[in-house]
């Protein structure tokens, strides 16, 4: 190979290298392919934490990891899964219905990060439960830069296990969500996060629609695992694929339906379900696509 011909690749990889990847994706990050931020470019300024200070709070948090480390070998000793695989009996992986219970959710909108003028709370209302509420507005702000607004969510912390050890939820076992809530007439989008360790799978995701009845009843929704539909940064994928059920990280609720206005929806618990009868694996096509096309 000439010498002008390692001149010209130098400066396509240099010129690919510095290309902006907005250009090639929604996301506004510096690098074609590599993503540095799991947040997408959304991650707050972390303020400057002195090293003493955490030493400090560390002894005062490692009771309560200790405590928690031992909960874990109790449960894993005592763990039986005839039991929890009970046919018909849901198992309430969160429940909103005391003041700590609302410490393991993060609410989010639009207005957060200056894209927008929803606002939305997550708190326990008058009758006890966990009320997920706020106003969407869809007006788009002059900032020459957003193109689409009015989103509010509620999301539960990444799962965690004693000593701040990162871990997953395991729901191979299951085959249906199941959510006891009470709303207001809207369609609200519910999430389930499955992100992975390399950045090309930080932002998978699998989703379904929650539809809502208004009025003073409460509504039982069961949702099969196999209905969720795979997308990444909010794009629903051409290559379909079942929910990693053993990958789980996060779980959220979304109020994005485009009506501006106020919204309600009241939350008794979030919860899984074993059916034996129901026999479908995905319910949507997973064929080869041609090579070159898309998802390949």
């Amino acid at each position: 190979m000439n010498i002008s011909c390692i001149r010209n690749s130098k400066l396509l990889f240099s010129a690919l290298s510095s290309c902006q990847q907005s250009f090639f994706s929604t996301t506004n990050c510096n690098r074609l392919f590599f993503e540095k931020d799991p947040k997408g470019g959304y991650s707050k300024t972390k303020s400057k934490y002195l090293q003493w200070k955490h030493i400090k709070d560390g002894w005062k948090q490692l009771g309560d990891e200790v405590k928690l480390f031992k909960e874990e070998l109790i449960e894993a000793i005592e763990n039986d899964p005839i039991v929890s695989l009970t046919p018909g009996v849901i198992k309430k992986q969160w429940e909103l219905r005391k003041e700590e219970h609302l410490g393991t959710w993060i609410t989010t909108s639009d207005s957060d990060h200056g894209e927008g003028h929803s606002t939305c709370s997550l708190t326990l209302n008058n009758n006890g439960f966990g009320h997920f509420s706020g106003v969407l507005d869809t007006t788009v702000p002059i900032d020459g830069r957003t193109k689409r607004a009015g989103y509010c969510s509620v999301r539960t912390k990444r799962a965690r296990r004693s000593f701040q050890r990162e871990t997953y939820y395991d729901w191979c076992t299951y085959t249906h969500l199941v959510l006891k809530v009470r709303g207001d007439g809207r369609s609200y989008l519910l999430n389930i996060a499955t992100s992975g360790y390399f950045d090309q799978l930080w932002n998978d995701m699998y989703q379904y629609v929650l539809y809502t009845r208004g009025g003073p009843y409460w509504q039982i929704t069961k949702i099969p695992f196999s209905k969720f539909l795979f997308s990444s940064k909010g794009r629903i994928q051409d290559k379909q694929s079942p929910i990693p059920l053993d990958n789980v990280t996060h779980f959220s609720i979304v109020a994005g339906d485009k009506i501006n206005g106020p919204f309600s929806l009241e939350i008794d618990y979030v919860g899984l379900l074993f059916d034996p009868t129901h026999k479908e694996e995905f319910a949507y096509e997973m064929y080869q696509l041609p090579q070159n096309i898309a998802g390949n």
